[in-house]
């Protein structure tokens, strides 16, 4: 047979299909081995993992931003998702997905919180979307539990030496969100207004939110 006579039969029902660089990893083939395992016991299909990768990309920080824009102007609400986030999301739509924990802490200007995932790139994807590549690189998440107001000296964000720091390092299953400063002047802008101030490196506390100003 030659090589222009084989079958072409794309239908079945397999995982994505993934270009690899250098040897797979032995928790990449238990990854595959347990996803195949699945897929072929029904549980569910290779569309709907498809699906739920599409979904999962398709995720941006916007809706992490409309979130704390809403609790800058609404304390009870605040203090519900501070409370408990699952519960509080869970009754406006929002599915957190299988992680076991999801905390939301507030910065003040007594207490800065810094999210890295020390291990790998444990990021709340539901809320916030794709990480950025530097959250994902190494030197960053060694050098910010090291020195923490240098690495983010680094990212033009300033802290006055009264303000104490705390890094928060994400897990499997443990995923963080921050409620940045509400900025200065903004007490007559409406939600939709201070969304647009909220960028993801305010939620994972890299940056302050945005002067409406600037």
């Amino acid at each position: 047979m030659s090589p222009h006579d084989h079958d072409h039969h794309h239908d079945q029902d397999h995982a994505p299909i993934t270009d690899q660089d250098g040897p797979i990893s032995r928790y990449e083939l238990l990854e595959t081995a347990i996803r195949e395992l699945l897929i072929e016991k029904g549980l569910f299909t290779a569309a709907d993992l498809h699906a739920q990768i599409d979904a999962t990309e398709s995720r941006n920080p916007a809706l992490g931003a409309d979130l704390v824009a809403k609790a800058w102007v609404d304390p009870a609400f605040k203090a519900n998702l501070i409370e408990d986030p699952r519960a509080t999301l869970g009754e406006m739509g929002i599915d957190v997905g299988a992680i076991a924990e999801l905390q939301v802490v507030e910065n003040t200007d007594d207490l800065h919180h810094v999210v890295v995932c020390t291990l790998c790139s444990c990021y709340p994807r539901m809320i916030l979307g794709v990480p950025p590549a530097w959250y994902k690189s190494t030197a960053y998440r060694s050098r910010v539990v090291k020195d923490p107001r240098g690495v983010l000296q680094e990212f033009g964000l300033e802290l006055t030496d009264t303000t104490k720091v705390r890094v928060l390092d994400s897990t499997a299953d443990l995923r963080f969100l921050v409620i940045p400063r509400r900025p200065p002047g903004t007490e007559r802008l409406d939600e939709a207004a201070l969304a647009q101030l909220v960028t993801r490196d305010s939620m994972i506390g890299t940056a302050e939110a945005l002067d409406p100003q600037s």
